[in-house]
């Protein structure tokens, strides 16, 4: 894991990256390489009546301080969502402008046979524009069709508990089976279980490139 300094995670929407790859992100954090943040939406449209549309701005920023990420290596954009398919040129053209501004070893971003249609248009936009890099596919298995765990990152326990208090940060989504401290412990021993570690993420190999 030190092999990779510069750290990209592509979230289609506020808590996505936290969700699918929270644990590997501490870790990475931990471990010293620099991590940035994209997320394409902020969900307004979705937000629950009473809260302030803008509120999923507020706790991406503080999930990702909560990760250890650096406010500066935050991107946050506003497409609207469930329907970034209709902004794809727009996206691929914010992806290689992020490309640009440094040199990424590794992308983290959704699975390829995830369903959603914002999460399908980040993850092909994904690989058009760092198609060149190590591509990583993080996984949300209540979006997922299908899903090929062939790579795994061990995680320590309080590198879930990072994660889980990340997600905490989102009072706008409680009550999200997923966003549970349950669920994010039991699928990070499933995975563990699976490769003889006490806790792990699992991850799809999209692209895998040897300097």
């Amino acid at each position: 894991m030190n092999d990779f300094k510069n750290i990209l995670v592509l979230a289609p929407h506020t808590d996505d990256g936290e969700l699918g790859a929270g644990g590997a992100i501490a870790k990475f954090l931990e471990l010293g390489a620099d991590v940035t943040y994209v997320a394409f939406s902020t969900a307004e449209e979705s937000v629950p009546d009473g809260m302030p549309k803008d509120i999923l701005k507020t706790e991406v920023r503080e999930a990702t301080q909560a990760l250890g990420i650096p406010s500066d290596h935050l991107i946050v954009l506003n497409y609207e969502v469930r329907k970034l398919n209709y902004a794809r040129q727009e996206i691929l053209e914010n992806l290689i402008h992020i490309k640009r501004t440094k040199k990424f070893d590794l992308v983290l971003m959704p699975s390829l046979k995830d369903i959603h249609q914002d999460h399908t248009t980040v993850a092909q936009e994904g690989l058009r524009a760092f198609k060149g890099t190590t591509i990583l596919g993080y996984e949300l298995i209540w979006n997922n069709l299908s899903f090929d765990t062939t790579s795994f990152i061990k995680l320590s326990k309080h590198h879930v508990a990072k994660k889980v208090a990340a997600l905490q940060c989102y009072k706008s989504q409680n009550g999200r089976d997923y966003m549970s401290e349950e669920f994010i412990f039991s699928l990070a021993k499933t995975r563990g279980v699976q490769i003889g570690a006490e806790y792990a993420e699992s991850f799809e190999v999209i692209r895998w490139v040897i300097s």
